[in-house]
């Protein structure tokens, strides 16, 4: 092995050990109750959420384009696999997550990751609010006909996790939260839910099987729909991860690597009993602010997590769930950007308006797919029609005036034909016009329809019109639509 592998080796892995290990031991804790939880929500058994977090975390730890994101079992998958598991089964299930897998190292050979670009920030930012928001709201059936002293714990439990790193970061304060009442809970043998009343553990690895359904078109016919979109939302998810991490670590990630990494750790638990996953927000959040920055801390996380389940499950089964709770809180509280409102008079309006709008049909469907294409066609309408106002048009007349020359520039397409026909006088008393398009492109049909109308406008007041400048990608879409002649 040359120096530069082993650097590279070094640079991914051990530049951090000891906060990556603590970092995930903390989010392996973090993730049995929702791990437990999105499994219920599909309709399977809690241990397939929990080997799917297992194994989709150790896997994008080797394979994912983003050191220190974590990827597991996540309830905006689970959501979409409700029916499918309803209708035909966990059989299906599997046979669909397989697929899904397949898609998106598809997706990452095709390198669609860089189509992240198209997200605008507005989108990303309103995304991540929205989530805040929703793991905040997720907390509360927790809080909600609980004893008094569930909310005892769950305060204290908040005071260690933001007090004590004042005095100390040697340990992540979550995972001293969580040893700490824990401890408290066993000893003063407290009335309170715990991990172990979300369901029942396994107790043993997971097993390879074969998805069991019959290779047949109709068994692709009922998974391809839901494979499909599930690869996509979880791409949508992991490729927002990353680039929070990204914003959270000042470093960059290969999305079409996470996409590659993402699909062949689907593919690989689907052989063992589990279901699609993708990137977690919030659990890469608890991963950054506990001081994980490596793919160490991704292998951590997974490893503890069943180390926990398996080893530890006696101990992990009376963790009280309100400690779990506020380690939430803090996450919520820590991926909401406070800045998008307290910015929000230095913004540009329709940049706030995109996020608003992200932000609260996000929350408001449960469906973070539909709030970023939202976003991403306002985001695009707005865009259009900064563009469509930048269409400049000058008008020079001859000495004899018998002549109007319209310089035009700028791009024109669709949403120009407005502001490009009201700069034309049609009812001018002159011979002849000439449209200069030099410093102008042509994009679309709609480009063509607006040239058109305006030479035809001139032509019907007996106007000569010469039309020139035109480039060549403008000119040979011009040919092939045109229906006013004029070149």
């Amino acid at each position: 092995m040359n120096l530069r592998k082993l650097r590279k080796i070094r640079r991914d892995w051990f530049f951090n050990t000891k906060n990556d290990i603590l970092a995930g031991a903390v989010v392996g804790l973090a993730l049995i109750p929702e791990a437990i939880a999105f499994s219920i929500i599909a309709g399977v058994d809690p241990k397939v959420g929990l080997y799917t977090s297992f194994i989709i975390a150790v896997i994008t730890a080797f394979l994912g384009g983003r050191p220190g994101s974590i990827s597991a079992a996540t309830g905006a998958m689970a959501l979409l696999m409700i029916d499918l598991v309803k209708d035909h089964g966990l059989q299906y299930l599997l046979a669909a997550t397989l697929l899904t897998g397949i898609f998106q190292v598809i997706f990452g050979l095709l390198k669609l990751g860089r189509q992240m670009r198209f997200v605008p920030r507005a989108v990303m930012i309103g995304y991540i609010n929205a989530l805040a928001v929703l793991i905040f709201l997720a907390q509360m059936p927790q809080l909600t006909d609980v004893p008094y002293t569930v909310y005892v714990l769950t305060i204290l439990s908040l005071g260690i996790i933001y007090i004590l790193p004042r005095f100390t970061k040697v340990i992540p304060s979550p995972l001293v939260a969580l040893a700490v009442m824990t401890l408290a809970a066993i000893a003063l043998k407290l009335e309170v839910p715990t991990v172990g009343d979300m369901g029942e553990l396994p107790t043993t690895l997971p097993l390879f099987s074969l998805p069991q359904v019959p290779l047949t078109l109709e068994t692709m016919q009922i998974i391809f729909p839901y494979s499909f979109t599930l690869a996509i939302v979880g791409l949508l998810a992991s490729f927002l991860t990353a680039a929070l991490v990204d914003d959270l670590t000042d470093t960059p990630s290969d999305k079409n690597k996470e996409a590659k990494g993402q699909g062949i750790a689907n593919m690989v638990t689907a052989f063992f009993g589990g279901m699609a996953g993708c990137g977690m927000i919030g659990q890469s959040v608890i991963n950054v602010q506990s001081g994980g920055r490596g793919r160490l801390s991704t292998l951590a996380s997974g490893v503890f997590l069943l180390f926990a389940i398996l080893v530890l499950q006696d101990w992990v089964k009376q963790m009280p769930m309100a400690t779990l709770v506020a380690v939430m809180i803090m996450v919520a509280i820590g991926t909401f950007r406070w800045s998008s409102f307290k910015n929000i008079k230095r913004i540009p309006r329709s940049e706030t308006i995109v996020m608003l709008t992200t932000m609260f049909v996000t929350i408001f469907t449960r469906n973070f797919a539909l709030g970023v294409v939202t976003g991403i066609v306002m985001s695009t309408v707005f865009f259009s029609r900064k563009i469509a106002d930048l269409v400049l048009i000058d008008k020079i007349l001859s000495d004899d005036g018998s002549h109007r020359i319209y310089h035009v520039s700028g791009q024109i397409f669709f949403l120009s034909r407005d502001e490009f026909l009201a700069a034309f006088d049609f009812t001018e008393l002159i011979d002849r016009v000439t449209i200069d398009l030099t410093h102008a492109h042509l994009w679309d049909q709609g480009a063509v329809e607006v040239i058109d109308k305006a030479v035809f406008g001139f032509r019907r007041n007996g106007i000569e019109v010469d039309l020139v400048g035109l480039n060549r990608a403008s000119a040979t879409l011009f040919e092939k639509i045109s229906s006013s002649g004029t070149a």
